[in-house]
Order: C-alpha cells, then sequence, then structure tokens
C-alpha cells in the first residue's frame, strides 16, 4: 500500500506539471534580477500566509480520523509555528520593521494561495486536503533552496536573513515518510483521489499566482 501511495503522490503531481505555468520569480531571484521591494512584499505576504496555514493545519489535524494523518497535519502545523519566527529575520533584512509589516496591504494574488487552504480546512475533508497539499508541496523546499543561496550571493543576507528559506530547504525525511504513512492509511479506508483532484489542481494555480504576481511587482 506504501507503494500504492507513492505512486498517487508522484502520478498527480506529473498531472499537476502537465497544466502548465511557471514560478517567475524564484529565477527573478536567483539571478539576483528580483527587486527589493518584491523581496519585502514576499516576507509581508509570508507573515500573513504562515499564520492563516498554522491555523488551518491544526484544524485538519484536528478533523483527521487517523492517526498518521492527525500526525502529519499536526507535524507541518508545528513548522508553520517555528518558521514564524525566522520569517521576522527574514522582513528585517528586507528593511522591514514590525510596523511596516503589519501596515502592509497584502494582495489579492498572493493571499489567493493561503485562503483556499483554510477553505480545504473548513470543507471538512482531510482526506482530499491531504492529497492536494502533498502534491503541491514538491516543489516548495526546491524553490526555499534558490532563494537561500540567492539572497546570499545577490542579496548579502546572513544567515539569520535566509534561516526561513535555510528551514524549508532542508530534507525532511522522516516527515516524507510519515505523509506517505498518512496517505496510505487514508487509502487503506477506500477514499478515493477523484474528488481531491479539483482541489489539487486549484491549489496549484493558486502557488503560481502567489510568486508571479511578486514577479510582477
Amino acid at each position: 500500500m506504501a507503494k500504492d501511495a507513492k505512486d498517487l503522490l508522484e502520478r498527480v503531481r506529473e498531472e499537476l506539471k502537465s497544466d502548465g505555468g511557471s514560478n517567475r520569480l524564484v529565477p527573478l531571484i536567483a539571478s539576483g534580477e528580483a527587486s527589493l521591494e518584491a523581496l519585502k512584499a514576499l516576507a509581508a505576504e509570508e507573515h500573513r500566509i504562515v499564520q492563516s496555514d498554522w491555523r488551518a493545519f491544526l484544524t485538519l489535524a484536528a478533523q483527521s480520523p487517523l492517526p498518521a494523518q492527525r500526525e502529519f497535519f499536526a507535524t507541518v502545523a508545528s513548522g508553520e509555528g517555528l518558521a514564524l519566527a525566522k520569517l521576522a529575520d527574514f522582513a528585517t533584512a528586507c528593511g522591514l520593521t514590525p510596523e511596516d509589516v503589519a501596515a502592509y496591504r497584502p494582495l489579492p494574488g498572493c493571499q489567493a494561495y493561503p485562503s483556499y487552504v483554510a477553505r480545504l480546512a473548513l470543507d471538512g475533508n482531510p482526506q482530499d486536503a491531504l492529497l492536494a497539499i502533498l502534491a503541491n508541496f514538491a516543489e516548495w523546499g526546491g524553490y526555499c533552496a534558490t532563494i537561500a543561496a540567492a539572497l546570499r550571493e545577490h542579496y548579502g543576507f546572513d544567515d539569520a536573513g535566509c534561516a526561513f528559506f535555510d528551514f524549508f530547504a532542508e530534507p525532511a525525511p522522516d516527515l516524507d515518510a510519515l505523509s506517505l504513512r498518512a496517505l496510505t492509511d487514508v487509502l487503506a479506508t477506500g477514499w478515493t483521489p477523484t474528488g481531491a483532484m479539483p482541489a489539487a489542481r486549484l491549489l496549484h494555480s493558486y502557488e503560481l499566482m502567489f510568486w508571479n504576481t511578486l514577479a510582477d511587482l
């Protein structure tokens, strides 16, 4: 069954890639061409996203009837909490004060993603949410690794300023194993992924919208 879960996840991720679209911001950061204003917006938008996702993942954990599924959502929620403090250092490195972050006016194109994650939590279907979220986790770590390296090379950020991205770029084999165990247990209940595919596609589109909204700044 673990192989079934892995195969399903790989198939869904390939389907999402085939839908097209690309992240235009990360290559700009990687080359040092992204503006400081875009980085500031990234920090302020993520400040709101992390807090929203933290609450959504805790809600999904509470809804999850299966132990591994519940543990997965609780674990990623805990990660959001740890990341929030590191995000403050990134904002500081960008030249933002806490008051600046609080006063920032969030962009609709950036907040569609966390709003949809929150909707998945409110819909009360943690099985569909599990697959949709896992399918969209794949590229995040790679993006963060690229951004962390570029912030050091092109923007002169120190380790504290890059720690938010370093945190998510770090391989997490235990979390990967837990996610497959959770998906395996969900499949064992007879659940099928048909209903989760629209959610996975929307979440993928909203993530690209987030990055590309910032790329246009």
